[in-house]
Parts: structure tokens; sequence; C-alpha cells
């Protein structure tokens, strides 16, 4: 088996396929217009996000700026919040449960690239899904990679990287994000 398609649930495909780039078009329309609109005007902030994002809760914000590929595969929950910088690059599926806060700066990749130079040099990429419960809360700088759950009422530390799963309450730091013990 070739060692980059591993893991049965990846896929490789090329995101210069025309229908991926028209999903991103629309995406980037919306965000342009989401960075000229002042952050006072929630409701029309809030319109253009809801048309954007996959699922949204009634109660939620973004604060400016804000990044996605496609926003379709972004799914979030009741009372959720991300502070400035956010960046999600929604590939595959992403989805937060309900009271999620994120910090500023955070990042939330689905894909990744292959390994082997060949493969990368054809413009091949994979994603996988992430899964964020309830009541979590994402400090500053975090990077969130490909594939990972987080469970529910979960606090990544600012500046952690996190690699694999983290299960229900606990709290994680560092790079690769491990369980602080107190």
């Amino acid at each position: 088996m070739n060692r980059e398609n591993s893991n049965p649930a990846q896929q490789w495909y090329n995101p210069r396929d025309k229908c991926f780039a028209v999903r991103r078009k629309r995406a980037k329309q919306i965000l342009e217009q989401l960075q000229t609109i002042s952050q006072h005007h929630f409701s029309e902030r809030k319109a253009l996000l809801s048309n954007l994002l996959g699922r949204t809760g009634k109660q939620f914000y973004i604060e400016s700026s804000f990044h996605c590929d496609y926003g379709d595969n972004i799914s979030i929950g009741e009372n959720f919040y991300a502070n400035t910088g956010c960046i999600i690059l929604d590939a595959a599926s992403v989805s937060f449960g309900k009271n999620c806060m994120l910090g500023p700066n955070v990042n939330i990749y689905t894909s990744t690239h292959p390994m082997d130079a060949e493969l990368r040099a054809k413009h091949l990429e994979a994603s996988m899904p992430i899964t964020i419960g309830d009541d979590v809360w994402i400090g500053g700088n975090a990077t969130i990679l490909p594939g990972v759950t987080i469970g529910d009422r979960a606090v990544i530390g600012a500046g952690s990287v996190v690699t694999r799963n983290i299960e229900n309450d606990t709290v994680v730091a560092g790079n690769p994000a491990r369980p602080l013990h107190s």
C-alpha cells in the first residue's frame, strides 16, 4: 500500500479543480463584504456570516478579520465567539458545539499535503474533518490540525498545536498539545 494512502479516509484531490474554485470565490466575495462592515453593525455581519457558513446557532459573533476557504463546511453552535484573526481552512467539515470561544489568531486546518514531493508537485491535498464539542475554549494562537476531535468542556492553552484528539474535560497546552495535570 502506498504510504500516502495509509489512512483509508484520506482521499487526494486537486483543490484547483473548478468545483472547488467556484466555492472559494463565493466565500472570498462574502468575506470581502464582511471586512467592509463596521463591527458595530451586528445584524448585517450576522446576515453575511449566516449566508457564508453551513449552519449557525441564533447567537454568534465572529470578529474581523476572519478567513475561511469555503464557509459552507463550517457549522457553529449556539453562543459561538471567534476573536480577531481566526482562520478556518474548511476543505472538510469543521463543527463546533454550543458555547465555544476562540481566542485571537486561532487556526483550524482540515487540509494536509502529501509528504511525497512528486504528489505535492501535482497540487494534491487531502482533508479530514474537525469536531469541537460543547463549552470548549481555544486560547489565542492555537492551531488545530486535520482530523482532530476536541471533547466537551476542553480547554486548549494559548499557542498550542493540537495534533491528536482531546478528551472531555481536559486542559492541554504545548506543541504538541499535552494534558496538564494539577
